[in-house]
């Protein structure tokens, strides 16, 4: 997963969906494109200043961007649903302000973008209160400490915006206590569970003590700053060392504390559907999510249908002659999979294979140094198996990669997941998008469903680039096509349909999945992030589609590299926007 434009996302509800409300003294231009240019401009400008961590990790150089001054803040959550109402209804009229029609290609795709997310804002204003910033796994409890650990230093001023802005989490963790606290008291504060589960994470944090990572990651940084004495150094380290004992630490006690009081306001677990119109704002996640324009009911009968594909090209080869030649099992219910071994598991030999196999298939970049690091063993239970740091967007040089060895327990897991993360996943997607030279502030208007989606559609690719025979390649994709897909349908089922744990385990138990444990873990996962496995199969699958209409519509002239690119130089953007893009240009 790509974890930080949706971090950033999460970092500040009052300006989500570019809600910034941006004043133009004049809109008499020259022509509509010089007056698009100014408006996006300062969208750009004021979105990407509202807090420190966007700023920080968007733009390396915000000068250059026309940023002068800018705060330091965490930035606050907001409840005031007219505020962002507002801000979104004066940005939607001065947008249609400008004619559509005498714009540059490049900008009336950036038009109806702009346009999509502000009316997806307006619509999800009655649904405030519903957001959970908090979730277990991508909330910002877990999210912002990583992001603090990868927050470089170019220079001292960096390093002193950085120990400024340590010192205004408090305020931060106040502002974000505020708005659990108006959930509770409008009856949407998270299950108790979920509850726990947050805490839980809160107090491993805390309990790492002088092994903390915001400790170490801050002194290699340090160290590795040109142009500061030894004493100097010392002095930042002392004062880091402060600012988390000080703001830091107290501030996740608080949260801590705060969750707990909370907690007698919970409500039952369960989906979104339980909760006042739940089920029309689980519509609206989906479809902001997704990216996908289909009901829940087209997305039920799309997800069944690739299941059942997925299925029958399972048991073609498991009944395939070469197949029984080197097993026993014929079934799917029985089938066993030997391990899989890699010739050499060392993640960056492992990207450098995938971006040698994958180059006849996609589009070619520069060259790219891409450092892969791990997550610390204290953390690890509560952070995803691998993440992709997103660059600046005026710095692609330096590219990270986390993994998380707790959650990748095999060599096929590790390639499939570097994948995802690297080539031709995420990092490899925003390297080419990047190379396009887009403007600004496509930057800021990232969509999930085309992002998980494509590093999922990769995903399944890169099995065929493992080093399995290709009918057992097949077997394991289709496969993990099945298992994403049944979360697909879990999600929809309980948020939707109201299932609880036992309509979850006898869903489950139907495709042969028995452990109830391991589908009570599912059940919670799905209850606290809703959408979140729509976002990656349902982009997949859209992927997909748009794949087979491609193949049809260009019949001899389609090749995989002419598909890649189209999509790939498109960038992100929802699908019934994605669909136009490819076919109309």
């Amino acid at each position: 997963m790509s974890k930080k434009r949706s971090l950033i996302a999460l970092l500040i509800l009052a300006v989500s969906a570019l809600t910034v409300c941006c004043l133009l003294s004049c809109r008499i231009y020259a022509d509509a494109d010089t007056t698009f240019d100014a408006f996006t401009d300062a969208l750009f400008q004021e979105e990407v200043n509202s807090n420190s961590i966007t700023l920080h990790y968007t733009l390396q150089n915000p000068d250059n961007y026309g940023i002068r001054n800018p705060i330091i803040s965490f930035g606050n959550y907001s409840v005031s649903s007219s505020d962002i109402s507002t801000a979104a209804e004066n940005n939607l009229a001065q947008l249609k302000d400008i004619p559509y029609a005498e714009l540059s290609p490049s900008n009336q795709t950036i038009w109806k973008l702009l346009e999509d997310s502000f009316s997806n804002t307006l619509s999800g204003i009655p649904y405030l209160l519903y957001e959970e910033p908090i979730s277990p796994l991508t909330g910002i409890q877990t999210q912002l400490p990583i992001l603090l650990s990868e927050y470089q230093f170019a220079d001292t001023t960096d390093v002193d915006t950085y120990l400024a802005l340590l010192k205004t989490l408090p305020e931060h963790f106040d502002s974000l206590t505020g708005f659990e606290t108006s959930k509770a008291d409008a009856g949407l504060f998270m299950a108790s569970s979920t509850a726990d589960s947050v805490i839980k994470e809160c107090n491993t944090f805390l309990n790492m003590g002088s092994s903390n990572y915001l400790y170490s990651s801050f002194e290699d940084r340090i160290n590795n700053l040109s142009g500061c004495s030894a004493d100097t150094k010392k002095a930042y380290i002392a004062q880091n060392e402060s600012a988390l004992k000080e703001y830091v630490f107290p501030a996740y006690q608080n949260l801590i504390t705060a969750l707990e009081t909370l907690k007698s306001k919970s409500g039952s677990s369960g989906g979104l559907c339980r909760l006042p119109d739940g089920k029309n704002y689980y519509q609206h996640l989906v479809k902001c999510e997704t990216g996908s324009d289909r009901s829940i009911d087209e997305l039920k009968e799309l997800t069944m249908t690739q299941i059942q594909s997925d299925l029958i090209a399972m048991q073609t080869v498991l009944t395939s002659p070469e197949y029984a030649s080197r097993t026993d099992s014929s079934n799917l219910s029985d089938t066993t999979l030997d391990a899989f071994t890699l010739q050499d598991s060392n993640p960056a030999a492992i990207l450098n294979d995938l971006q040698q196999k994958t180059e006849r298939f996609f589009p070619s970049i520069e060259a790219v140094n891409t450092q892969v690091k791990y997550v610390q063993a204290d953390v690890a239970e509560y952070v995803s198996p691998a993440f992709y740091m997103v660059p600046a967007i005026d710095n692609t040089e330096g590219q990270t990669i986390y993994i998380n060895s707790l959650h990748l327990p095999d060599d096929l897991t590790l390639f499939t997941t570097l994948a995802h993360e690297g080539f031709p996943g995420h990092l490899y997607q925003h390297v080419y998008y990047a190379s396009t030279d887009p403007e600004p502030i496509r930057s800021l208007l990232d969509c999930g469903g085309y992002t998980e989606g494509w590093a999922t559609y990769t995903e399944m690719i890169s099995y065929y680039f493992s080093g399995l025979p290709r009918d057992e390649a097949s077997l394991r994709q289709h496969n993990a096509s099945v298992l994403l897909g049944l979360y697909a349908l879990a999600d929809i089922g309980i948020h939707y349909d109201g299932w609880n744990l036992k309509d979850t385990i006898s869903f489950f138990r139907d495709y042969s999945i028995q452990d109830a444990a391991t589908i009570s873990k599912i059940y919670d996962l799905i209850t606290a992030d809703p959408a979140n496995y729509l976002k990656y199969y349902i982009g997949y699958v859209e992927f997909m589609e748009l794949k087979k209409e491609a193949m049809k519509k260009w019949g001899d002239d389609f090749s995989q590299i002419r598909f890649h690119k189209a999509v790939l130089d498109a960038g992100p953007m929802p699908f019934y926007l994605l669909r136009t893009n490819v076919f109309d240009n």
